[in-house]
């Protein structure tokens, strides 16, 4: 996989190996939230609905649109996590094996996880063109892979144009291009439709249910290139530059029906904040600082992340549907605040006990992630407090509590594998 133990320096920088345990163990608390933490809080906010059951629920859940919760966090989160650390692996390969060799990887694992992220989409198993290419494991490649060659060739202060030109080209191909004056979604285009007098058209855009069918996309397209008035900075659902080239050029499924949050044009900004995590691993691995310093510099960046991804906020709104560059500078300052906590309980001030957990999944966070796809953690959970245990606890201790043994339960099957697996030192390495 892409994220493997930040354990050695690279060609650049030779230092004695030491493993950063705390990004092993926020890249599981990540995935913690991933294999179904969050369905905790639903369970005890549909037992009880009090004040902090309200603030988790909330949180636990995307934003609609703008603005930003807790939840808007785990997948960005994860991409700069990548980049943090390739700056370790991909250097070790480097000061052992030569740029070559770091090249072939790259290429290996970016291909097999994508590969993946098309197999956990549901694969095969729809014909085309209902199968979804695009995805959260296809962008942690496209990530990985652009990252990966631009840590192998660019030096720091390239690598930093490059992402500054990510963020703001991003920005300027948003707000300055020319759209089609048209909203994607359903009930936009049946007024459309309606205005026009289609009624075949308006009633296929008025039937319910998220879903696009075949129907109801050439329908879209037919009003779409009808369409000839155009805008400009329009950061709508549907009425963007970034949804309108995918309802365009992207082919297959894709999972918001005319478009996709994890499609073509977004892959630029997805790439920047891989690139923010190359960034904090080569602060990381700095010999010449201190723990101290180095700390001072993460919460420093961290808050600069925050305070100007928020101030852009104002003319580009944070959105993580459209992965904005102003979404990118919020998620990736909350990310180094949160590797800047993690580091100093764990790595500085040496509390490591309590995180073992979360280092079990976070060493095989693409294993665990693929297995819950399947459902399998789940599925047995039922199998062992569904039914009738379930009803115990719901009739017995409190509404939705039966929900909430079931969640505990898959979420202590996920733990044990991850342990079986860490005991044993197996480790998927694509």
């Amino acid at each position: 996989m892409a994220t493997e133990p930040a354990d050695a320096p690279t060609a650049q920088s030779p230092i004695p190996s030491r493993r950063l345990l705390s990004l092993d163990a926020l890249r599981g608390f990540d995935m913690f939230w991933i294999l179904g933490a969050d369905g905790i809080a639903y369970a005890l906010h549909g037992m009880s609905q009090n004040p902090v059951t309200n603030f988790f629920n909330y949180e636990l859940d995307h934003a609609v649109w703008d603005g930003f919760h807790f939840y808007d966090l785990i997948f960005p989160m994860f991409v700069f996590m990548v980049g943090v650390s390739l700056v370790f692996s991909l250097g070790k390969i480097i000061e052992t094996h030569g740029r070559g060799e770091a090249v072939k990887r790259i290429v290996r694992r970016s291909i097999l996880l994508f590969l993946f992220g098309i197999f956990y989409n549901g694969g095969l198993s729809h014909a085309w063109p209902g199968v979804r290419i695009m995805g959260v494991l296809q962008r942690i490649a496209m990530a990985y892979f652009f990252c990966g060659l631009m840590f192998c060739w660019l030096k720091p202060r390239a690598m930093v144009a490059v992402c500054v030109a990510l963020l703001l080209g991003y920005w300027a191909l948003l707000a300055w291009v020319p759209i089609r004056d048209i909203q994607l979604d359903k009930p936009s285009l049946a007024k459309v439709a309606e205005q026009t007098g289609d009624v075949a058209d308006t009633a296929i855009f008025k039937k319910g249910g998220r879903s696009v069918r075949a129907e109801t996309y050439a329908a879209a397209q037919k009003l779409f290139y009808a369409t000839k008035t155009y805008t400009t900075g329009k950061y709508l659902p549907g009425l963007n530059l970034t949804n309108h080239i995918d309802f365009e050029y992207l082919r297959g499924s894709k999972y918001d029906g005319f478009y996709d949050p994890e499609g073509f044009l977004s892959t630029m900004t997805g790439i920047a904040t891989c690139l923010l995590g190359v960034f904090t691993g080569l602060l990381m691995r700095n010999t010449e600082l201190s723990d101290r310093q180095k700390l001072v510099r993460l919460v420093a960046f961290g808050v600069a992340g925050v305070v100007i991804g928020w101030t852009w906020n104002i003319e580009f709104p944070v959105i993580k549907k459209i992965w904005t560059s102003s979404y990118v500078l919020v998620a990736g300052g909350y990310s180094t605040l949160l590797l800047a906590a993690f580091y100093w309980i764990i790595d500085v001030l040496k509390f490591q006990k309590w995180c073992q957990p979360f280092v079990w999944i976070g060493m095989n966070p693409i294993t665990l992630y693929l297995i819950s796809s399947l459902g399998t953690f789940d599925d047995v959970a039922q199998h062992l407090c569904g039914g009738s245990v379930e009803k115990f606890f719901n009739d017995h201790v409190a509404d939705g509590s039966g929900d909430l043994v079931t969640t505990m339960m898959s979420l202590f099957l996920a733990f044990c594998l991850a342990r079986f697996l860490y005991k044993r030192k197996i480790f998927l390495r694509v």
